[in-house]
């Protein structure tokens, strides 16, 4: 029986639109709810009890989604604990489930600490900037201490649209709306009025929090769009927010290893010289710590939902562990498909892996170096199978493998021996391939060997190696000099110069000859200042001397010299500095070397 029709839901948002509402029967409640049923009865017309009457007997229909009541279930705090992904179900809760190291969670702690318990009155507003690769712990290490210390964290979110007024939706979903517009407000306006609001008021408090501490901080994890477009943008909201400021304001930004950083094209040196922006930089989860983490989660799982999960071995942790680059959020989540027994094909991925291993690892007469080599390589290849990242490498890593160049010694029987004529060839086996760390660093061939050329020389002891060394840098440019082939021909490049260097020192052929190299820093090449000061001057020549008619490398060559010998060729003054500057070789008998920059691994 119908007890009572519900009004159309949406008449007064959409008004009349010609869509007919469908009305779902509600059921009377039992109990107290339904003391008003017997007047409504009553007050249905005869000419409506007696068409119910004689209306013909239909058939049940098949239940509906609206006959359906609307009240579940509840379920239990276990089961909705259960459905949780392992991410958040194993959310790190102390410093100690961090499997960030420890002197970057210190370096967090003390300078929220300074910036916040020890900040002066009038002392201008302060920025962190958190980087590092994905799933380094940046956001859970800057959650867990401020929570610790007892601090509000105002979050930025990027709004997926405005908020509607009636008259909006009417104009959208009416007859005559072809849907196209949408009312929309800048995000850069949005986000600079979150700014003023975040520093100005405190955040709502909601039932259970306490309002003893109102200390607090800004975290950007989020960052509008707009702002990768025009930098700008966001380096005047930020000037204006440190001269106003009374909270820290806390930045989180991944690093992209395809070149283009969004750290270098949001945050410029000189906007963080200028803003006194404080960058702590994140490294990718140590394997060991990884280790620590998918054990402890295997083990809780295994504990709890034995029947449901698939438990994995050492191995298959390692496995997971090396696929994932040091992102421990991706780990996570490939534990938990790879331990789904519903999951076939991780089950039979994981056992056809153990199978091939151990008939690879078990062959007779094999090596310990060998059988590590030769499974390795059917393992680097199948590593992806299950969430696996593409393995990247820090350009500052990435030379360091190449110019440490450590190796593993190995036996005379076991590694065929060279002829007498090229004994001095012999080296004890690598344990990287040098092509695999230059496609791993994601630059070039050309410009990996330009870096590799500029530091080369400080990590050999011998001037004859070094000569080696050098043939085969050049003989390495030779292959890429022809612009029509060099994209071709830049890995067998890459691969000459990285193998060369490796080879020419006779310092590190062998594995007891590897301690006792201290460290050296790394630079940036020198052909970057070079290259950039000659463009400065072809533009400077150009404009100066106009009047000669001649191309910028003919000014510098040929005329210069020339007039810089002459007593007063020139009278404006800015035409003889130039020509001071370019025209003559400097007095000294040796070249002093350009101040070079160092190469840091926050460098992508």
């Amino acid at each position: 029986q119908v007890a009572e029709w519900p009004a159309p839901p949406f008449d007064d948002f959409f008004g009349d639109t010609g869509i007919a509402p469908c009305a779902a029967p509600v059921k009377p409640l039992r109990g107290g709810s339904g003391r008003g049923r017997p007047q409504k009865q009553r007050a249905l017309s005869p000419v409506a009890e007696n068409s119910r009457a004689t209306a013909p007997p239909r058939k049940r229909a098949k239940p509906c989604a609206v006959d359906l009541p609307c009240a579940k279930p509840k379920r239990s705090r276990s089961q909705a604990q259960e459905e949780l992904p392992w991410v958040e179900r194993y959310r790190p809760k102390t410093q100690n489930d961090l499997a960030v190291q420890k002197k970057k969670i210190e370096e967090v702690e003390t300078w929220l600490k300074m910036h916040i318990f020890q900040r002066q009155p009038k002392q201008s507003g302060s920025i962190l900037l958190l980087t590092g690769p994905p799933g380094c712990g940046k956001t859970a290490t800057l959650q867990i201490l401020a929570r610790d210390l007892g601090l509000q964290v105002q979050e930025w979110t990027n709004p997926l649209s405005s908020d509607f007024t009636k008259e909006d939706l009417r104009s959208m979903f009416g007859h005559d709306s072809n849907f196209h517009t949408f009312p929309s407000q800048a995000q850069s306006a949005l986000f600079q009025d979150f700014l003023l609001r975040a520093n100005k008021y405190n955040k709502l408090q909601m039932l259970g929090e306490s309002s003893e501490n109102d200390k607090k901080l800004i975290l950007i994890e989020d960052i509008p769009n707009q702002f990768y477009r025009d930098p700008g943008s966001l380096h005047e909201i930020l000037r204006t927010f440190i001269r106003t400021s009374r909270c820290p304001l806390v930045f989180i930004i991944s690093d992209n290893f395809s070149g283009d950083s969004n750290q270098g094209s949001l945050f410029p040196t000189e906007i963080v010289q200028e803003l006194c922006i404080f960058n702590i930089s994140f490294k990718p989860v140590a394997p060991t710590n990884m280790m620590k983490v998918l054990n402890r989660i295997a083990a809780a799982e295994a504990s709890m939902n034995r029947e449901k999960n698939y438990t994995l071995d050492r191995t298959s942790l390692e496995l997971l562990c090396r696929g994932c680059s040091g992102d421990i959020r991706s780990a996570i989540n490939s534990l938990q498909f790879s331990s789904m027994k519903e999951c076939s094909l991780e089950k039979e991925f994981w056992s056809k892996k153990k199978k091939s291993s151990t008939i690879k690892c078990e062959e007779a007469g094999v090596s310990k170096v060998r059988r590590k080599n030769k499974c390795d390589t059917s393992e680097d290849q199948e590593i992806q199978a299950i969430g696996g990242r593409d393995a990247s490498i820090f350009l500052f890593h990435a030379l360091g493998k190449i110019i440490y160049c450590k190796r593993e010694a190995v036996s005379e029987s076991e590694c065929p021996q060279l002829p007498a004529h090229l004994s001095e060839h012999h080296r004890d086996t690598l344990l990287i391939q040098p092509e695999d760390i230059v496609e791993k660093s994601h630059m070039s061939g050309s410009m990996f060997n330009l870096y590799l050329h500029q530091n080369y020389v400080d990590f050999f002891s011998d001037i004859d190696d070094v000569v080696r060394a050098s043939e085969y840098l050049s003989n390495a440019d030779v292959l890429c000099s022809n612009w029509s082939t060099r994209l071709v021909m830049e890995s067998y490049s890459a691969s000459v110069a990285t193998r060369g260097v490796v080879h020419s020192n006779t310092s590190r052929a062998f594995a007891q000859q590897q301690g006792g190299m201290r460290f050296r820093p790394l630079h940036k090449p020198q052909w970057f200042l070079i290259s950039k000061k000659y463009r400065e001057n072809c533009l400077a020549a150009k404009s100066l001397f106009s009047s000669f008619c001649l191309p910028p490398e003919c000014l510098q060559t040929e005329l210069l010299p020339y007039l810089a010998v002459l007593a007063n060729p020139m009278r404006n003054q800015a035409q003889i500095a130039f020509i001071q500057d370019v025209g003559r070789l400097p007095l000294k008998r040796h070249f002093g070397r350009l101040q070079l920059e160092t190469l840091s691994d926050k460098d992508p």
